[in-house]
């Protein structure tokens, strides 16, 4: 099984940044494909971010390409999502999620691991 922890969230007024953090246990990820999601109040779980298991392809929402970066450190086990320019669109519930390396995909449904959250609140 594979534990994620979600960490690095808070409070930033817009154009500010913050460098969210998901520290995976229980089993090594590095074999592991994974993604950040996130949920705003009233609306469905989005995609925001995937990497793959080595890190040499990632994918972006629209909403978030050119702002946001994936990266994660497979020696330390962990993911993390730099996000510059944050705008009052981007508060959300930020989650990560893993799951066995293959193919890109941006449906939360085909990550079977999921942390439990971490709140960005962006104001204006």
């Amino acid at each position: 099984q594979v534990q994620l922890v979600e960490s690095g969230g808070g409070s930033v007024q817009a154009g500010g940044s913050l460098r969210l953090s998901c520290a995976a246990s229980g089993r090594s990820v590095s074999a592991y494909d994974m993604g950040w999601f996130r949920q705003a109040p009233g609306k469905e779980r989005e995609f925001v971010a995937h990497i793959s298991w080595y890190g040499g392809n990632t994918v972006y929402s629209d909403s978030v390409k050119g702002r946001f970066t994936i990266s994660r450190d497979n020696a330390k086990n962990t993911m993390y999502l730099q996000m510059l320019s944050l705008k009052p669109e981007d508060t959300a519930t930020y989650y990560c999620a893993a799951r066995p390396g293959g193919r890109y995909t941006s449906r939360i449904s085909d990550y079977p691991y999921r942390g439990q959250g971490t709140q960005v609140t962006v104001s204006s």
